[in-house]
């Protein structure tokens, strides 16, 4: 063969293996046969594809391709990089892939997302686009899917349905034939679930497991947002008939098994409107002077028992969810509210952290395991505040929870005060260790009996708030370190929190300039204090909810784990989560891991708790989610009947398409349109948080005051628009 020719021959191999390569890398996810690859290159005579089936065999053996299937072939995963990540979509429909091992998100843009939804876990093909580019790559498997029921409006047609989701990062519709109905009728809310999505079509087949009602309705919607994020709104029928079932009655033979303290002055601080008590405090003088302080929790551990169905939906919730106008418990209520709840003069079986204290809050001894109390009183927060700020033994009528006014004994109320004054000390240290004391303001709506909101406002953390927080704060440190010091080590609960992430505070910084604050970053110290320091300053100022709402979020996520690293925001090196049963599962997994080790149980097996520990992390960034979403809900009903009214807000953010702005008076958010500013083209400014008038150079930035009246309300999608009156001059 002639030089030229052998060098024709490997020139077309050259182009032939660049051709198989190029077809391969466009679609990494997808296999192809020759046939195919020969139509992609144009190769359509007989020797051109003899040469791409040998070609194709080559690059197989030398495992440069892999054969999927007999005669279909695919790019090697290797030959790009493969990762196992999260997807998180964008409301503009593309979407990036949260990887743990890559330090930026890979970046997937629609068409090759290949059917993957918000929250898949899915491998991906990845490569970077050129030196110091984004990455970007193809999902090219759907490992799990985060969810398969979506909330949506059924669109009914003759012969089939349509179902469109509410929740704007789910892109498709979700087809539902006639016989899946399920009863729904055309414009119900409804909760569809995906069963099928034919290769063949754009939309995902599926059925619909619930109407929940009408949109716009309170219960719908309320039980809308439930849905979404897959919480249940009441118990399995076969849960509720086992909770019945449980012996609830006090036993002599139990009491006899655990420390008395039926004699012992007890009582519980709870919200006026409380309905479970799931902690108490006692309080006696012992003779040498010292405090004998008991942190005592319902025993939830006693009832809900391992490898048992209310165990399971116990863990399965792991946590009540907080509504606006609403609790849906964790567990049934025959023990939310009844055998679990420390009820004043009811006898109930309690776990108890019990402290020797002196007159400096200094721990001379300490004692954990069960109990049993009798609770002497019941008092909500205003009334242990009217103790501590007048020393008073009358609650007057106005603030009592009882129908009158009423008279308590002198040593409830030394009882009181001296709590009060050993709380502040420990407060005082704490925040000398440099704990972080965020009091964000929580917005709360005064509803009618039809869950109408009448008004707003806003709950304030007082001293008898703080004084229930430090000593539930030092009976969930004092667990955690009494097992975490233990050598060997012992798997437990730990309530852990990273330092904050420094990109994230000097984020927080670039904000907080603009209305003359700043965070000293030099160290840890530093900057525990300097936050503590601009969260002072703040207080009372229009600037307060919108630096307090990014200062937490410029902070790490607080999580259940096995391995414990501490609590930043708490200075502590050992935290758990002890005190709160009825409504944490973790809590119960505390209870029962305490017990067994001060039985002289073994350590236990530390994968098991860990995988339960995310799992009750999980679940509470869901519950928070759907508290969220439902006070937003409430805030748009409430302003709607407020249309007419010209608001004072502050700009809490600014984005390329407007400006979000919360209105001081009541905290309600909501968007000014870019596009519905009509006195100029306005620029989005990220550098200056900002939007800028092209012609006027008039600017509105993070921070400014501005009028705003109520454009539009949607219950259903829940937004809310403003028209812009305005700046404050």
């Amino acid at each position: 063969m002639s030089k030229k020719k052998r060098r024709a021959n490997s020139q077309r191999k050259n182009e032939i293996t660049k051709g198989i390569f190029t077809v391969l890398e466009k679609e990494p996810s997808k296999s192809f046969n020759y046939k195919q690859i020969a139509s992609k290159l144009k190769i359509e005579d007989t020797q051109g594809r003899n040469d791409l089936i040998k070609r194709l065999g080559q690059l197989k053996t030398k495992e440069r391709i892999i054969e999927v299937e007999r005669g279909k072939y695919q790019q090697k995963p290797s030959e790009l990089n493969v990762l196992i990540g999260k997807v998180d979509l964008t409301t503009s429909g593309n979407g990036y892939i949260i990887v743990e091992e890559l330090e930026d998100d890979i970046f997937v843009q629609k068409h090759k997302l290949n059917r993957a939804l918000h929250g898949d876990t899915v491998e991906v093909f990845f490569k970077r686009k050129g030196s110091g580019k984004r990455i970007e790559g193809e999902v090219a498997t759907i490992l799990e899917r985060k969810k398969t029921t979506y909330v949506g409006i059924v669109d009914k047609q003759k012969t089939f349905a349509f179902v469109r989701p509410t929740d704007s990062k789910m892109y498709t519709d979700i087809f539902v034939p006639l016989d899946n109905l399920n009863k729904a009728g055309d414009g119900d809310k409804v909760l569809v679930e995906l069963e099928s999505w034919p290769k063949d079509r754009d939309s995902p087949y599926g059925k619909i497991v619930e109407v929940l009602g009408k949109p716009g309705e309170h219960n719908t919607e309320i039980h809308s947002i439930l849905a979404e994020y897959g919480l249940p709104y009441e118990f399995p029928y076969e849960v509720e008939k086992y909770a019945q079932t449980l012996d609830t009655s006090i036993k002599a033979e139990e009491i006899a098994k655990r420390r008395d303290m039926r004699e012992v002055l007890t009582f519980t601080i709870d919200p006026k409107d409380a309905k479970d008590f799931d902690d108490a405090l006692s309080f006696k003088v012992l003779e040498n002077g010292n405090y004998e302080i008991g942190v005592h929790i319902a025993d939830v551990s006693h009832y809900v028992l391992p490898d048992t169905i209310l165990e399971e939906e116990a863990y399965n919730r792991a946590t009540s969810v907080y509504l606006v106008d609403r609790v849906v418990p964790m567990l049934p209520e025959v023990l939310s509210n009844n055998a679990c709840s420390l009820r004043p003069n009811e006898e109930k079986y309690t776990f108890s952290a019990i402290f020797e204290l002196d007159e400096n809050a200094i721990i001379k001894n300490q004692w954990f395991g069960r109990t049993v109390i009798n609770s002497n009183e019941r008092f909500a927060y205003e009334e242990a505040q009217h103790i501590i700020e007048t020393g008073e033994n009358t609650i007057p009528k106005e603030i009592s929870i009882r129908k009158d006014a009423y008279s308590i004994a002198n040593d409830v109320v030394n009882a009181v005060l001296t709590f009060n004054k050993l709380a502040k000390i420990m407060r005082s240290k704490r925040m000398d260790y440099g704990a972080i004391s965020f009091d964000k303001i929580e917005v709360r709506f005064s509803l009618d009996d039809n869950n109408e909101p009448e008004g707003v406002y806003f709950k304030e953390s007082k001293d008898a708030n703080k004084l229930i927080e430090e000593f539930m704060l030092l009976a969930n440190r004092k667990v955690a370190e009494f097992i975490g010091k233990q050598n060997p080590k012992k798997t437990f609960i730990y309530r852990i929190h990273d330092e904050p992430n420094e990109d994230k505070l000097m984020a927080l910084n670039g904000v907080i300039s603009k209305f003359g604050h700043s965070v000293n970053l030099k160290d840890k110290k530093s900057i525990s204090s300097s936050l503590n320091k601009l969260l002072k300053d703040v207080k009372g100022k229009k600037e307060q909810n919108l630096v307090d709402t990014l200062t937490i979020r410029s902070m790490s996520k607080a999580i259940y784990t096995t391995d414990n690293i501490g609590h930043y925001g708490l200075a502590f090196d050992y935290y758990s989560h002890f005190t709160s049963p009825i409504r944490r599962y973790p809590d119960v997994m505390v209870h029962r891991l305490l017990q067994h080790y001060l039985d002289g149980g073994k350590t236990v097996k530390e994968a098991v708790y860990e995988e339960k520990c995310k799992h009750s992390s999980e679940m509470e960034i869901l519950a928070s989610s759907a508290e969220r979403d439902s006070i937003k809900y409430m805030q748009i009903k409430f302003m709607q009947d407020h249309s007419d009214k010209e608001f004072l807000g502050v700009i809490s953010g600014v984005t390329e398409w407007g400006i979000y702005v919360e209105i001081i008076e009541n905290k309600c958010e909501g968007m000014v349109r870019i596009r519905d500013i009509k006195d100029d083209y306005y620029n989005f400014d990220e550098r200056q948080y900002a939007i800028v008038g092209e012609r006027s150079k008039k600017t509105y930035q993070l921070g400014d005051e501005v009028f705003v009246m109520v454009k539009n309300t949607d219950l259903i999608k829940r937004h809310l628009d403003f028209s812009l009156i305005g700046k404050k001059e």
